[in-house]
């Protein structure tokens, strides 16, 4: 493999790039014309616009990807994260262009894409579901009475669903009928699918997703779990590795059952599967996302592997180099994700240009970014600026590193979710691991950051306070010595005379 091209942007498209070339593999970076003058464009080897602002006539046109690629000369293609990374027909298309394409097939993702034939899989290996229908249904009478046999609370889900959209909490029959209505249409126009299926209601759960590899040659291992638990609008804000609350008997036991996701749809490459845990540790199959994810550097710091490296070996033909014994989790790492948000007004997105832009260096800190001071956040894609990851020797000194990282990290022209971070991470309830994905909920408000602000405004008041008496008082003792040093001098310069 000579030459890659990524068909992404922005951060997850450097990320790429600067693995390929420590492998010696030039890049080839693609582009809508609001990227024109984006960083992954500047960086790569070559670089091929494929066309307007919008996603869906740029990133998401599978045809001008591959015909860059051909263009170009590419051996392979990345999709990174997002945009056409779990698209099974794209995987195809790229398969039958005679070029190599960086991630599962199009078979694997289909079978693991609907989330009913993924539970499918997994009951058919005798892997823990919350209890719930096995087929997706459509009939509200039967589907009722379905829920009342379950229990409520219930869950109604989006078979081709994600990110929470066509997900609707039943908490008794008398709102099962509306809210069905309301799942099924918002899951048609999401996903042009309105297929639903229900299942019980976890009142209090923690999302953990076990990372697996998978090569050619039908070796699989997992990489040990994330906790991802933080989330706002069912979307991850925070997520670290290991997790707090895993004891190793549970961490082996759901290592085994992603592992055997992955071979029950013979997986290549890197992946994750994703389960709910209980508050009694009970752990259940929740669905798997082919494909390299957002929050893939926690596991890379606690292992020491490279996933992108990985990937392109795997797609290469290699065999694993590593089996699961030879696997091991070295300290704690954690990762907050650094978005054009407004925490106090309800995370709602903002744009606008990074007048400042400096990021936070040290010991243990990492920044996964596509930005640079000056640039605008553009409207067209998600407002991600940059991913911040920590290690530490344990969890505290992950935390306080990040907390450290935080207060670094010189941001304005923009609204950032990193007051939220910082929030999270010196809050009792997170720093005991003491939360579930509820986190938000339970503790946050927009007026807990004012009331930090307003802290520590008093704090920093204090301190300048002292500081001017402790000056005050300095200045005055000076006064003596100056008099004292002007003779010094008077009498040194004397002297030299």
């Amino acid at each position: 493999m000579k030459k890659i091209l990524i068909a992404n942007r922005g951060e997850i498209a450097l990320r790429i790039m600067r693995s390929a070339k420590e492998m010696g593999i030039r890049t080839v970076a693609v582009f809508s014309e609001a990227d024109r003058n984006a960083l992954h464009v500047r960086y790569a080897d070559e670089a091929v616009c494929i066309g307007p602002a919008a996603s869906s006539q740029s990133y998401l046109v599978g045809s001008k990807i591959i015909e860059a690629a051909k263009t170009t000369g590419a051996d392979a293609i990345h999709p990174g994260y997002g945009f056409l990374s779990e698209n099974a027909d794209f995987s195809d298309l790229v398969s039958r262009s005679g070029i190599t394409f960086i991630g599962p097939t199009g078979d694997s993702m289909r079978m693991m894409g609907s989330k009913l034939a993924a539970k499918a899989t997994a009951k058919k290996h005798k892997i823990p579901l919350v209890p719930g229908t096995d087929e997706a249904i459509d009939d509200v009478g039967e589907a009722k009475k379905i829920a009342a046999k379950i229990g409520f609370p219930i869950l109604i889900k989006a078979s081709a669903g994600g990110g929470g959209k066509g997900m609707r909490i039943v908490e008794n029959e008398n709102q099962f009928e509306e809210q069905m209505k309301l799942a099924v249409s918002e899951a048609t126009s999401s996903f042009g699918d309105g297929a639903v299926f229900i299942e019980r209601y976890v009142g209090s759960p923690r999302h953990i997703e076990i990372q697996v590899l998978g090569d050619k040659h039908g070796n699989v291992v997992h990489l040990f779990e994330r906790e991802c638990s933080v989330q706002r609008r069912h979307q991850k804000v925070i997520e670290e590795a290991p997790s707090s609350v895993l004891d190793e008997k549970t961490r082996k036991e759901m290592g085994r059952c992603a592992v055997e996701v992955a071979k029950a749809c013979n997986y290549v490459g890197a992946g994750t599967v994703e389960f709910l845990l209980d508050e009694k540790l009970n752990f259940y199959f929740l669905e798997m996302n082919t494909r390299l994810q957002v929050e893939h550097p926690v596991t890379e710091l606690i292992t020491g592997l490279d996933l992108v490296k990985e990937m392109i070996r795997i797609a290469d033909g290699e065999k694993l180099p590593f089996k699961q014994e030879d696997l091991k989790i070295s300290g704690h790492a954690m990762e907050v994700r650094v978005y054009a948000e407004d925490p106090a007004n309800n995370f709602l997105p903002d744009i606008g240009k990074l007048s400042t832009y400096k990021i936070p260096q040290g010991p243990g800190v990492r920044v996964d970014d596509g930005m640079e001071e000056g640039m605008e956040i553009p409207i067209y894609y998600d407002p991600m600026i940059a991913k911040l990851i920590t290690h530490g020797k344990d969890r505290t000194e992950s935390i306080d590193r990040m907390i450290r990282a935080i207060d670094d990290y010189q941001i304005t022209g923009v609204q950032t979710t990193l007051s939220f971070c910082r929030f999270a991470m010196k809050h009792e309830a997170f720093r005991t691991g003491n939360f579930d994905t509820h986190f938000v909920k339970k503790y946050f408000s927009p007026e807990m950051l004012n009331a930090n602000d307003e802290a520590e405004m008093e704090l920093a008041a204090m301190l300048a306070v002292q500081a001017i008496q402790e000056l005050s008082s300095s200045n005055n003792k000076d006064s003596a010595l100056n008099v004292q040093s002007s003779g010094w001098k008077t009498n040194r310069s004397r002297y030299n005379d």
